[in-house]
C-alpha cells in the first residue's frame, strides 16, 4: 500500500509525457528531450524517474525505480522514528525518603533515561516538612550525581511552590551521533540526497540561463 502511495508520488518512464526534462547527477544536470532521456535510461538499463514535477522543465533521475521507492520508504520510516516524541518521566520523593525507596527509584530513572525520555525529579514538601528543603536539595544532587552516566541536569535543584524539581535529559549524544553518520552515509549511497539537491541545481542553472 505504502509502495503504492509512492509511486502515485513519483512518475517513471512513459508516465512522463512533458516534451523536455532536466537529468540530474552527482554534480551536474543537462536540459534533453524527453524521448532522449528515455533512450538514455534504457541504455544504462535503468529507469526515468521525475523527482521534481514542479520545476521547470521537470527534474528526472536515471536510476532503478524500485531500488529508488525502497529506498524512499525507508528514508521516510527513519525521518518518522527520528520524530518520535519524547516523554517526561516523573519521580517524587519525601524530604525523607529512606534508602530502600530511593534506590527503587533511582533504578526506574536509569531505565527512563536508557529508554529516550526526561525525568523529572521532585521533591514533595507536606505541611512543615519545608523545613527540611536543604534536605530535600541534597536528596536530588545526589539523584543527579547517581545518573551521571545516564543522563545529563537540564535544571538544579529549584524550589517551587511546595516541590523542589530536577530536570535530567538522556545522555545518548555518542549514539545519535554515530546513528546520524551512518544515515547521511546510507543517504549518499542511495542517492536520495539528490533529490534535496534538486533545487539547488535547478536555481543554478536558472541563473547561468538568466
Amino acid at each position: 500500500m505504502k509502495n503504492d502511495k509512492l509511486k502515485n508520488q513519483y512518475r517513471a518512464n512513459e508516465q512522463i509525457r512533458v516534451r523536455e526534462v532536466r537529468i540530474v547527477g552527482e554534480d551536474e544536470s543537462e536540459v534533453v528531450p524527453t524521448r532522449k532521456a528515455l533512450e538514455m535510461a534504457r541504455q544504462q538499463g535503468l529507469d526515468l524517474v521525475e523527482i521534481s514535477p514542479n520545476a521547470q522543465p521537470p527534474v528526472c533521475r536515471l536510476v532503478d525505480y524500485s531500488k529508488f521507492l525502497y529506498q524512499q520508504k525507508k528514508h521516510q520510516k527513519e525521518m518518522k522514528q527520528k520524530q518520535i516524541k519524547v516523554e517526561v518521566k516523573e519521580i517524587r520523593f519525601g524530604p525523607q525518603t529512606d534508602e530502600h525507596d530511593y534506590q527503587f527509584k533511582l533504578k526506574h530513572a536509569q531505565e527512563f533515561l536508557n529508554a529516550g525520555n526526561k525525568v523529572r525529579a521532585y521533591v514533595f514538601f507536606r505541611g512543615r516538612s519545608i523545613l527540611f528543603k536543604e534536605q530535600g536539595e541534597v536528596l536530588l544532587l545526589r539523584f543527579a550525581n547517581d545518573l551521571e552516566g545516564y543522563g545529563k541536569v537540564e535544571q538544579m535543584p529549584k524550589l517551587e511552590g511546595k516541590k523542589m524539581f530536577l530536570y535530567i535529559a538522556p545522555k545518548k549524544i555518542g549514539v545519535v551521533k554515530k546513528s546520524q553518520q551512518k544515515l547521511d552515509r546510507e543517504k549518499r549511497e542511495s542517492g536520495t540526497d539528490s533529490v534535496e539537491r534538486v533545487e539547488k541545481l535547478t536555481e543554478d542553472n536558472n541563473e547561468n540561463n538568466d
